[in-house]
Formats: structure tokens, C-alpha cells, sequence
């Protein structure tokens, strides 16, 4: 819906690109998120070393598609309703993840200008740009 298609957004410009290393996984987890999280806090064979959860955003003070990373810790208690990572319990997963797991976890974040009340697929210009962030970025993580 609108740019809350962030994520699915990146995940597919990665795939197509196929530039990403290997050893990479671009996954659009939807609101299935939890199930992934879930399965890397219980199971010690096949977890991952590093996560980037994407999602689109909106915190008060940031522009219209910038992009900025988030600690899972430093999600302010009054913001973990906003944040649209499909809420709760998923800000607590990633939080046990880092403390219990050697997983590290990068969140990166977009600014929302446009989530519309009915379905509307599309993202907003300020979004587009994102994406293309959003790539690079992942890239320069993942190559390092």
C-alpha cells in the first residue's frame, strides 16, 4: 500500500540485480516476519550472522524518504506501536535475537510521505530514491 511497499520494493530490485554475494538471501518475509524470527531464536544450525529487516516508516522529524538505520534497543516504548514491522512481539524478537544469538541485526528504516487508507500499490518519488539507497547501502554491508 502506497510506500509502505519499501521493503518488497528493495528485496526485488536485489533479486534482479543479482549482484549480491552467495552467501546472501533477499527475502520478502511480508507480515511473516515473526515466523523467520522465531525459527533463527529456537534453531541453532542454519542462522544467519546478519539481518536487515526494511520497512517504511513514519517518525515525526524525518523528510519524506530518507533512510536511516534503527537499533532494535533504541525503538523509543512509545514508537513500538508505530513501527510497522507488523508490531508486536516482533521489536522483542529482534531484541532476543541480538542478546541470545551472535545475530546481529541492522534495521533500515525509509520515511513514509504516502501510506494510503485502501489498497493503492505505488510508491512515492521520495520512495523510489530510497529503494536505489537502500540497495547501495545493503551492498556495501553485505560486501563487507
Amino acid at each position: 500500500m502506497g510506500d509502505d511497499g519499501f521493503g518488497p520494493a528493495v528485496v526485488e530490485k536485489l533479486n534482479a540485480a543479482a549482484n549480491l554475494p552467495e552467501s546472501v538471501e533477499a527475502i520478502d518475509a511480508m507480515t511473516g516476519v515473526r515466523e523467520y524470527l522465531f525459527d533463527y531464536l529456537l534453531s541453532e544450525e542454519g542462522r544467519p550472522d546478519h539481518i536487515i529487516i526494511l520497512d517504511a516508516v513514519d517518525f515525526d522529524g524525518r523528510a519524506p524518504g530518507e533512510l536511516f538505520c534503527i537499533e532494535s534497543s533504541s525503538i523509543p516504548a512509545q514508537k513500538i506501536h508505530d513501527f510497522s514491522l507488523h508490531q508486536f512481539p516482533t521489536v522483542n524478537l529482534l531484541q532476543e535475537l541480538e542478546v541470545h544469538t551472535s545475530i546481529r541485526v541492522t534495521i533500515l528504516a525509509a520515511q513514509a510521505e504516502y501510506i494510503p487508507a485502501e489498497i493503492e500499490p505505488g510508491l512515492s518519488e521520495s520512495m523510489k530514491s530510497a529503494v536505489a539507497q537502500a540497495c547501495e547501502q545493503i551492498l556495501r554491508i553485505v560486501q563487507n
